[in-house]
């Protein structure tokens, strides 16, 4: 008992001792700060002594602090009904609010600043106070976890006693793909990944220590985007997801994935084709998805974005979290500014070189790719960190910072590139703090699809697959081709975070009130061509009749690769250049206009025929094998969402003491296969066995 009470008396001494060395750091801060900026005294009208001023920065510091500490987190509750967007740039006011309040409190009356310069005063101030507090614990392991707790979820509440088994964190690196993951490790890029491959992967990256991890390749479907990988691992099933949009003709709506009803709708979907509300479902949480997993912990998913907001369903609770912390959140708004800076920068650099391929990243771009790559990143890893040190059994979060920037600046780009470098540094933090959380953990990482380069559809040929079809159809083509809508998945992100459900431009997607013409849709490199005045999906041999030059002008072009069409004949047929038209089930023999795509296109294609929802015709770019280009049909120079390329190879990244995720020799190919190998490591790990109770039933209905 005397050992115990000496160990409580020698934690808060410590904490005590830091407190005060914070404090003074803090006051000498500010006296320095008093001294270079010239709003912001510590005296009054006459000259004060150096006591005077030393004393009147101490009360100031010390209120300053005092305040950060306990309002801070009641203002950060309160603006959660504030927009992401707008929070990240209140977060410099409020700080400098506070500072103004300190120095209001000063009995003396004596300290004074300008707004504009309480605002840099407060931002330097919370910066070097969190430095010095981090340089006071960094030997410090329990005020480590103590400064590490106050990031976890405040909701969480107080559950049983954390069990001694292993506990799994699957982070998904959105966009990343197999390929592209060696070149970074090779290229000294992403070191923590590096050190867990060990010898053998990259040049110089051998750490004389034995591999921890193994890596394997999986191939996607032919949806190679987020909303059908993401529910396939999550929730066990995505048949039905023809592409990343696509319209339902007996609901007359478009279904686009990372629009929160849609999403909503999906998951629903999901849960009644497999009867379990997913991977999550017990001890589980959900940081950063396009759905819950059936996880009771959830930050910035959008499937439960639409619903009414209440406790259970306050998607951007993670925010307060993590901005609960003054010092999180003005590192956190700073790094969001310089990063709208860098990426005017980059843009800016590009077009004065006439960088080729090169899509427009202006408008709101910078400030979706800052909170991409900065706050969502920031939330999210908060997050998880909360989640090991509250001892959850199963958590999966996505980090979408390197899709939305490779879309733009290109899978391989110096931007994207950076990208990748901050990743890492988030997994060796996650890995960090799993060695001071309560039970043991293994880290999963995997990815949902890689990208593909190349130039868009638009620029190459100046229309768009719209007006092609339109052409085709022998219907009258705009003189000037319209721009398309990217569909990256960080605005889902966004969406989620601003609990609004911005749906994309109606008149891109909703039926014209000539119901004859044709609906176009663009995923990636995949196009959808739907005509919804028929209610059934038309074959072949009804839209030659309709329009008999269409899918000659379609698979004939140089920019498509081939054509998925319905046959009254054969069932479904690929089409091809020439008229090269091949029976489904002869492409094993003859793969035809799908050879260039390599292994597996032929099982991709046949599956989507399945789906009651697949297009009338289903289009998918041109791709070359050599270069591994294809030509999206969004605006975007790294691409996915069809066959072709690197977009189609993800990676599993897993602990050898899982078990091997195929046999050898075997391929790993579907997101519904990755949901049973992170099934079966959960079991093998004692996690959660995924039985959907009457009360489960009732809250995923």
């Amino acid at each position: 008992m005397r050992g115990v009470r000496s160990e409580r008396w020698r934690r808060v001494a410590s904490q005590v001792g830091r407190s005060v060395a914070v404090w003074i750091v803090s006051t000498l801060t500010m006296l320095v700060l008093a001294g270079i900026l010239p709003d912001f005294r510590l005296q009054s009208a006459h000259d004060d002594s150096a006591t005077h001023i030393a004393v009147t920065a101490a009360f100031g510091a010390g209120a300053f602090g005092l305040l950060s500490a306990l309002v801070w987190p009641l203002l950060i509750r309160l603006m959660l009904l504030v927009p992401a967007f707008v929070l990240g740039l209140l977060v410099f006011f409020l700080n400098g609010a506070l500072l103004l309040l300190a120095l209001r409190l000063n009995p003396t009356e004596q300290g004074d600043a300008a707004p504009e310069t309480a605002v840099v005063v407060a931002a330097v101030m919370s910066a070097v106070a969190s430095a010095t507090g981090a340089a006071l614990t960094v030997r410090d392991d329990d005020a480590y976890r103590s400064r590490l707790y106050r990031l976890a979820d405040r909701r969480r509440g107080s559950g049983p006693t954390c069990p001694s088994t292993q506990g799994t964190v699957f982070v998904q690196l959105d966009g990343v793909g197999h390929d592209l993951l060696l070149d970074a490790v090779g290229k000294g890029l992403m070191p923590t990944v590096a050190r867990w491959l060990a010898t053998g992967i990259g040049v110089g990256v051998g750490t004389g220590r034995g591999p921890t991890h193994r890596l394997t390749p999986w191939r996607t479907d032919w949806s190679s985007q987020t909303g059908a990988s993401q529910l396939g691992i999550l929730h066990g099933s995505n048949h039905d997801i023809p592409a990343f949009r696509w319209y339902e003709k007996d609901r007359e709506e478009v279904m686009v994935c990372n629009r929160p009803t849609s999403a909503a709708e999906l998951q629903r979907r999901a849960i009644e084709a497999t009867g379990d509300t997913g991977l999550l479902t017990l001890d589980g949480a959900s940081r950063g998805n396009l759905f819950s997993g059936g996880a009771e912990e959830q930050a910035l998913v959008l499937s439960i974005a639409a619903r009414r907001r209440s406790r259970e369903t306050r998607s951007r609770a993670g925010y307060f979290a993590y901005f609960s912390d003054p010092a999180n959140a003005v590192r956190t708004a700073m790094s969001f500014v310089a990063e709208v800076g860098r990426e005017i920068g980059q843009s800016t650099r590009a077009r004065a070189r006439k960088v080729r391929p090169r899509v427009g990243r202006g408008g709101l771009y910078p400030l979706i790719r800052a909170f991409a790559t900065v706050v969502e990143r920031d939330v999210v890893v908060a997050a998880v960190m909360g989640d090991m040190l509250a001892g959850r059994t199963a958590v999966y979060a996505d980090l979408v910072a390197y899709d939305e920037v490779a879309h733009h600046s290109g899978p391989i780009s110096r931007d994207a590139e950076k990208v990748l470098e901050r990743l890492d540094r988030s997994l060796a933090l996650i890995q960090n703090v799993a060695e001071h959380a309560p039970r043991p953990y293994r880290i999963v990482v995997l990815s949902d699809h890689g990208q593909s380069p190349g130039e868009t559809f638009r620029t190459r040929y100046g229309l768009t697959l719209g007006d092609l079809v339109r052409a085709g159809s022998g219907l009258p083509v705009p003189r000037r081709a319209r721009r398309t809508h990217s569909g990256a998945e960080a605005r889902a992100a966004v969406r989620a975070a601003l609990r609004r459900p911005v749906e994309e431009r109606a008149e891109q997607y909703r039926p014209s009130s000539r119901r004859s013409e044709p609906i176009v849709l663009a995923s990636g490199n995949l196009g959808l061509v739907s005509f919804p005045d028929v209610p059934h999906r038309m074959s072949k041999e009804e839209i030659d009749a309709r329009h008999p030059a269409l899918l000659s002008t379609l698979a004939n072009h140089p920019g498509v690769g081939f054509l998925l069409v319905r046959s009254e004949e054969h069932g479904g047929v690929v089409l091809g250049p020439f008229g090269e038209q091949i029976p489904l089930d002869e492409l094993d023999e003859n793969p035809g206009p799908l050879a260039d795509f390599g292994p597996g296109a032929a099982d991709a294609v046949r599956r989507t025929h399945s789906f009651p929802h697949t297009a009338d015709i289903m289009v998918n770019s041109w791709y070359d094998p050599a270069e591994g280009e294809v030509l999206a049909f969004e605006e975007q120079i790294g691409s996915h969402g069809g066959l072709g390329g690197a977009q189609a190879k993800a990676f599993l990244l897993s602990p050898l003491d899982l078990s091997a995720p195929v046999e050898n020799g075997a391929e790993l190919a579907g997101a519904e296969h990755i949901h049973h190998v992170l099934r079966r490591w959960l079991e093998e790990t004692d996690g959660p066995q995924v039985p959907l109770t009457e009360r489960q039933e009732r809250r995923a209905a």
